[in-house]
Protein backbone atom coordinates (compact mmCIF):
# COMPACT_ATOMS: atom_id res chain seq x y z
CA UNK A 1 0.00 0.00 0.00
CA UNK A 2 1.80 3.14 1.19
CA UNK A 3 5.54 3.28 1.11
CA UNK A 4 6.94 4.71 4.32
CA UNK A 5 5.84 8.32 3.97
CA UNK A 6 7.33 8.80 7.45
CA UNK A 7 10.57 7.70 9.04
CA UNK A 8 9.56 7.43 12.69
CA UNK A 9 6.13 7.22 14.27
CA UNK A 10 5.64 7.48 18.03
CA UNK A 11 2.46 5.98 19.47
CA UNK A 12 1.52 7.08 22.99
CA UNK A 13 -1.43 5.22 24.51
CA UNK A 14 -1.88 3.49 27.87
CA UNK A 15 -4.14 0.81 26.38
CA UNK A 16 -2.25 -2.33 25.33
CA UNK A 17 -5.02 -3.58 23.02
CA UNK A 18 -5.40 -0.20 21.29
CA UNK A 19 -1.63 -0.08 20.81
CA UNK A 20 -1.62 -3.58 19.36
CA UNK A 21 -4.39 -2.75 16.87
CA UNK A 22 -2.96 0.67 15.92
CA UNK A 23 0.52 -0.78 15.46
CA UNK A 24 -0.82 -3.52 13.16
CA UNK A 25 -2.63 -0.94 11.01
CA UNK A 26 0.50 1.24 10.84
CA UNK A 27 2.75 -1.73 10.00
CA UNK A 28 0.51 -3.25 7.37
CA UNK A 29 0.15 0.11 5.62
CA UNK A 30 3.92 0.76 5.72
CA UNK A 31 3.14 4.11 7.34
CA UNK A 32 6.60 4.55 8.87
CA UNK A 33 9.98 2.85 8.84
CA UNK A 34 10.05 2.77 12.65
CA UNK A 35 7.09 2.53 14.98
CA UNK A 36 7.83 3.19 18.63
CA UNK A 37 5.10 2.42 21.13
CA UNK A 38 4.94 3.58 24.73
CA UNK A 39 2.13 3.24 27.24
CA UNK A 40 3.52 6.14 29.26
CA UNK A 41 3.35 9.81 28.20
CA UNK A 42 6.06 10.59 30.78
CA UNK A 43 8.35 8.01 29.15
CA UNK A 44 7.59 9.55 25.75
CA UNK A 45 8.63 12.98 27.09
CA UNK A 46 11.90 11.46 28.34
CA UNK A 47 12.58 9.79 24.98
CA UNK A 48 11.98 13.10 23.18
CA UNK A 49 14.02 15.08 25.71
CA UNK A 50 16.98 12.70 25.42
CA UNK A 51 16.69 12.72 21.64
CA UNK A 52 16.41 8.91 21.72
CA UNK A 53 13.32 9.20 19.52
CA UNK A 54 12.96 11.78 16.74
CA UNK A 55 9.46 11.22 15.40
CA UNK A 56 7.90 12.72 12.27
CA UNK A 57 4.49 11.72 13.54
CA UNK A 58 3.02 11.22 17.01
CA UNK A 59 -0.29 9.49 17.68
CA UNK A 60 -1.43 10.59 21.13
CA UNK A 61 -4.28 9.29 23.27
CA UNK A 62 -6.15 11.78 25.49
CA UNK A 63 -7.31 9.78 28.50
CA UNK A 64 -4.37 8.15 30.27
CA UNK A 65 -4.00 7.61 34.03
CA UNK A 66 -0.77 9.37 35.06
CA UNK A 67 -0.65 12.10 32.42
CA UNK A 68 -3.36 12.97 29.90
CA UNK A 69 -2.68 13.73 26.25
CA UNK A 70 -3.20 17.43 26.99
CA UNK A 71 -0.78 17.30 29.94
CA UNK A 72 1.70 15.60 27.60
CA UNK A 73 1.32 18.54 25.21
CA UNK A 74 2.04 21.01 28.04
CA UNK A 75 5.27 19.13 28.81
CA UNK A 76 6.04 18.83 25.10
CA UNK A 77 5.73 22.60 24.80
CA UNK A 78 8.58 23.05 27.28
CA UNK A 79 10.97 20.70 25.45
CA UNK A 80 13.90 22.36 23.75
CA UNK A 81 13.87 20.60 20.39
CA UNK A 82 12.91 21.23 16.78
CA UNK A 83 9.16 20.60 16.60
CA UNK A 84 8.26 22.28 13.30
CA UNK A 85 8.16 19.07 11.22
CA UNK A 86 6.45 16.87 13.81
CA UNK A 87 2.79 16.12 13.18
CA UNK A 88 0.73 15.19 16.23
CA UNK A 89 -2.55 13.38 15.77
CA UNK A 90 -4.84 13.11 18.78
CA UNK A 91 -6.05 9.51 18.54
CA UNK A 92 -8.92 9.02 20.94
CA UNK A 93 -12.18 7.24 21.52
CA UNK A 94 -13.48 10.40 23.22
CA UNK A 95 -16.69 11.87 21.88
CA UNK A 96 -16.46 14.79 24.29
CA UNK A 97 -16.86 18.07 22.34
CA UNK A 98 -14.55 19.74 24.88
CA UNK A 99 -11.73 17.33 23.95
CA UNK A 100 -12.27 18.02 20.26
CA UNK A 101 -12.35 21.79 20.81
CA UNK A 102 -9.24 21.64 23.00
CA UNK A 103 -7.49 19.57 20.30
CA UNK A 104 -8.55 22.00 17.57
CA UNK A 105 -7.20 24.89 19.62
CA UNK A 106 -3.82 23.30 20.29
CA UNK A 107 -1.01 24.57 18.05
CA UNK A 108 0.73 21.18 18.01
CA UNK A 109 -2.24 19.04 17.02
CA UNK A 110 -2.59 18.44 13.29
CA UNK A 111 -5.86 16.54 13.52
CA UNK A 112 -8.24 14.77 15.91
CA UNK A 113 -8.81 11.14 14.88
CA UNK A 114 -11.38 8.78 16.38
CA UNK A 115 -10.22 5.30 17.34
CA UNK A 116 -9.73 2.87 15.86
CA UNK A 117 -7.16 4.11 13.36
CA UNK A 118 -8.07 2.88 9.86
CA UNK A 119 -6.33 2.52 6.50
CA UNK A 120 -8.69 5.14 5.08
CA UNK A 121 -7.61 7.70 7.69
CA UNK A 122 -3.94 6.89 7.09
CA UNK A 123 -4.43 7.40 3.36
CA UNK A 124 -5.99 10.80 4.07
CA UNK A 125 -3.10 11.74 6.37
CA UNK A 126 -0.60 10.79 3.69
CA UNK A 127 -2.31 12.46 0.76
Amino acid sequence: MMLNPYKTCLLIDDNYIDNFVTRKVLESSNFAEHIIVTESPAEAINLLQEGTVKPDVIFLDIRMPMMSGFEFLQEYDTLVMDKKDIKIFMLSSSLDPTDMAQSAGNKYITQFIHKPLTFKVLEEICS
